[in-house]
């Protein structure tokens, strides 16, 4: 069973998410307290392959209070990802692709540790956003049609 930590809603809504992956990332001690505490922000996080390594940007982990300054880590430091060689090169291939970027779409607990549940995503224009909340709109009116309907 895992617990969501964290949950990226706005990516959906500003990107097709074409492809999702799963990634391990790798945190300092008072970065996993600080998770364990839900403190925790992945709105505006983003994932690149730097000299073949997969990092993760923008993710906010709030220091954890009561460690001493030695011990402290960075809220927005960059974190590594930690997936197969392998899945490293699709992603870089993917990103290529004009349009093409890696976003996080949400944060949970798998088991004991910390799984990064990031999308390969292409943008979405207003035309594309604005029918994306037509179809929910339509969709919710024919479900409440239906329950209209079924209650007679």
């Amino acid at each position: 069973m895992s617990e969501i930590i964290a949950n990226n809603k706005k990516a959906r809504h500003d990107f097709h998410i074409i492809e999702k992956h799963e990634a391990g990332i790798e945190l300092k001690g008072t970065e996993v307290k600080s998770v364990r505490g839900g403190k925790v922000n992945i709105a505006e996080s983003f994932a690149r392959v730097d000299r073949g390594q997969l990092f993760l940007y923008g993710c906010h982990i709030q220091p954890w209070e009561t460690a001493g300054s030695y011990f402290q880590h960075e809220a927005k430091r960059p974190r590594r990802l930690l997936v197969h060689k392998n899945e490293i090169l699709k992603l870089e291939q993917m990103t290529n692709v004009k349009g093409c970027t890696l976003v996080c779409l949400r944060m949970y607990w798998k088991g004991r540790r910390v799984k990064v549940e990031i999308g390969v995503a292409k943008g979405k224009t207003h035309g594309d956003q604005r029918h994306d909340l037509k179809n929910r709109v339509e969709m919710r009116e024919a479900q409440r049609e239906m329950a209209r309907f079924n209650r007679r």
